[in-house]
């Protein structure tokens, strides 16, 4: 299934609990675009720094900065990046026993014929708030309107690049987190998911 979305909607919490669920596989595709982010932070070309990468990459423990974030976003507004992570992606969402895959064009690039598209998002209030709190622990001196300016940003650049923009698939169901606990948003995305599954599922 393919799960998309802004940053801090709850896309991420919910995939793992929906893949969880089912007994699939997950993979956040965010952390690919991380990594590479990462690579190209550590002074390596966009496309290099795509082709080399390996899984430990995505294991790396720096990958959460707001610094990383910022550098995922600008690489993957890139046509050659994406096109050189496109079948990684593509090759994890046909493994055998399903899979759930997050990110922001997975149901419209990634994998249009998903079985299950959900397009996961929150006021921009809201996914600044939570993304504050998750990141205030290790940045103190961080502020929601810091925040909320790299989110808005990031879903700006993330919408208008020229390659896959960031859109609901259009046959996805949307799911608005603003209001909801955890608890409520893994629900709503399970009953989607169990509705769309083959009756053998």
């Amino acid at each position: 299934m393919a799960i998309d979305g802004p940053a801090a909607a709850g896309k991420g919490t919910i995939s793992k609990a929906v893949a969880a669920h089912f007994g699939f596989a997950h993979l956040d595709t965010g952390l690919i675009y991380r990594a590479t982010g990462r690579r190209v932070l550590d002074g390596e070309d966009p496309l290099q720094a795509a082709r080399a990468l390996v899984p430990a990459d995505l294991a790396r423990g720096d990958l959460r900065t707001p610094e990383v974030a910022q550098a995922a976003s600008r690489v993957a507004a890139l046509p050659e990046v994406r096109a050189a992570l496109v079948n990684f992606q593509r090759e994890f969402a046909r493994r055998a026993g399903g899979a759930v895959l997050d990110g922001r064009d997975i149901g419209t690039v990634i994998c249009p014929d998903a079985e299950a598209k959900l397009f996961v998002t929150a006021s921009d209030e809201v996914r600044a708030a939570r993304r504050l709190a998750e990141l205030a622990p290790r940045f103190p001196d961080l502020t929601l309107a810091k925040v909320l300016d790299d989110l808005r940003a990031r879903d700006a650049r993330d919408a208008e690049r020229e390659a896959a923009p960031m859109r609901p698939a259009k046959d996805a169901v949307q799911l608005d987190t603003s209001k909801m606990d955890i608890g409520e948003a893994v629900a709503a995305a399970i009953r989607v998911v169990q509705d769309r599954l083959p009756p053998s599922a």
